[in-house]
């Protein structure tokens, strides 16, 4: 068996959803399939989670939301009436969004999981209900019936241990099944979400619990490139990537694939295979864990596997002399953030100064006060400053762990492109190395990596 999910442009329309089914049709081992809510139909639209996120404002607002409900419903009505479906699965629809808005308005954020919840769940029913109307043996399949657990976190849930057990019976079904990703069930029967784009985390849930040979991304581009289109005009396609190669350029600015998805999947050794709904004839671009890769792939590819880039970020820069010799500096620091329920990103460190690198919609005035005024006082630190709008920009290659040079060909193209590197930290496992630039300096930045490492020329 294979798991195909399709993501939200995927699904956006009618005319996509006849690409979807006759894609799944098309192989007999694609029985199980995720599918998210409808995308933007084009630049100018508005997607079918933003309007439940609407919806469930106004109601917390209003105690009504009616207008904001019914252009929910007008999208699956247009969606229906393209197909060809009666009129029952659109009154299905309606019954199903008027029921959700009965939750209990003194707990938004468990309304607003019910509701954000609502754009996969009828879409599954959807394409289910279009999928038989072509005489095909297909079925909707309600997450809560199959057994996907997850923690009780509105809005950031994670999937518990005995889903695998519970989904792994997926297996002895019969026909297609058609399972809305983004949301499961606690234990206690309550609706809860991943975080955004978490039907690529239900994917790789239900690949790994069915043990599945492969598990199909489709999404709107041929292929993974090895730079941001936005910024790399005709950049290169990548045909195959490590897990770890993939999940350090989720990290880092790559949107075609939601940051946390891989982990399931990864564990279980399952490759990955990211396609294109509207060209599913391409070959895409395989993950795959490390021992599966084909070293002959991508010959014209070298050390450097891809750059990526994101911005929005800040540092905390601390420095005192003979913190190095100071034992417990780092435990109090990190305990002052930890108490202001800061999360950080890197910690590159001299041995008489750290740095934090933080996401800075965090550090907002009061608590970068309070973070500040804690620090001086409680570690005696000899200067501490915050720096803002930096940005990180991150190169990542199986290859660059046995090839010499790479740290100096990086510099030296961001040196003569006029970047000024205001930090820079390799991991561990030295497959990726990352600098931290001024926001303003992002495109150069990459343009400048992208022409060092893959010989490109850009406007």
């Amino acid at each position: 068996m294979k798991v195909a999910k399709f993501g939200g442009s995927s699904v956006a329309n009618a005319e996509q959803i006849k690409k979807v089914c006759s894609i799944i049709t098309a192989d007999p081992e694609r029985r199980l399939v995720v599918v998210s809510a409808p995308g933007k139909r084009d630049a100018g639209d508005i997607k079918v989670t933003d309007l439940l996120i609407d919806c469930a404002q106004q109601y917390l607002k209003n105690k009504s939301a009616r207008k904001e409900l019914d252009a929910v419903v007008l999208r699956y009505a247009d969606i229906a009436k393209d197909l060809g479906l009666s009129d029952e699965i659109v009154e299905i629809i309606r019954t199903d969004l008027e029921k959700r808005l009965e939750a209990d308005i003194n707990n938004p954020d468990k309304l607003m999981d019910t509701l954000k919840a609502a754009g996969e769940d009828n879409c599954a029913k959807l394409v289910a209900e279009y999928l038989c109307k072509l005489g095909f043996k297909a079925q909707y399949i309600n997450p809560k019936d199959a057994g996907l657990l997850l923690s009780s976190e509105y809005g950031n849930a994670q999937v518990l241990s005995e889903s695998y057990d519970n989904l792994r019976s997926l297996r002895d079904q019969e026909g297609i099944m058609v399972f809305p990703g983004f949301f499961g069930y606690t234990k206690e029967g309550e609706v809860v979400t991943f975080p955004r784009g978490g039907s690529d985390i239900t994917g790789s849930i239900l690949a790994a619990a069915i043990d599945a040979e492969l598990y199909e991304n489709f999404t709107d581009v041929d292929s993974v490139f090895v730079a941001n289109p936005n910024i790399i005009p005709n950049p290169q396609a990548i045909s195959q990537l490590t897990f770890r190669e993939m999940r350090e350029l989720a990290y880092a600015g790559f949107t075609v694939l939601q940051s946390e998805s891989l982990s399931p999947v990864f564990r279980a050794g399952i490759p990955v295979c990211i396609k294109n709904t509207n060209n599913s004839s391409a070959p895409g671009t395989m993950i795959v864990p490390t021992n599966m890769l084909d070293e002959t792939s991508d010959p014209d590819i070298g050390p450097v596997a891809g750059i990526a880039s994101d911005d929005g970020f800040c540092s905390i820069n601390v420095s005192k002399f003979l913190m190095n010799r100071e034992i417990g500096f780092g435990r109090k620091l990190f305990n002052i953030l930890e108490d202001e329920d800061l999360s950080y990103e890197h910690t590159p460190s001299g041995i008489d100064n750290i740095s934090v690198i933080l996401d800075q919609k965090q550090l907002t005035p009061d608590i970068e006060k309070r973070v500040i005024d804690r620090i001086t006082n409680e570690l005696k630190v000899d200067d501490i400053a915050v720096e803002r709008n930096l940005a990180l920009i991150i190169i990542v290659g199986e290859g660059m762990n046995h090839t010499i040079g790479i740290a100096a060909r990086a510099t030296t193209a961001l040196a003569n492109a006029k970047v000024n590197i205001e930090m820079i930290n390799q991991g561990s496992s030295e497959i990726s190395m990352m600098f931290g630039v001024k926001s303003d300096d992002t495109i150069n930045a990459v343009r400048a990596l992208y022409n060092e490492f893959f010989k490109a020329t850009t406007k």
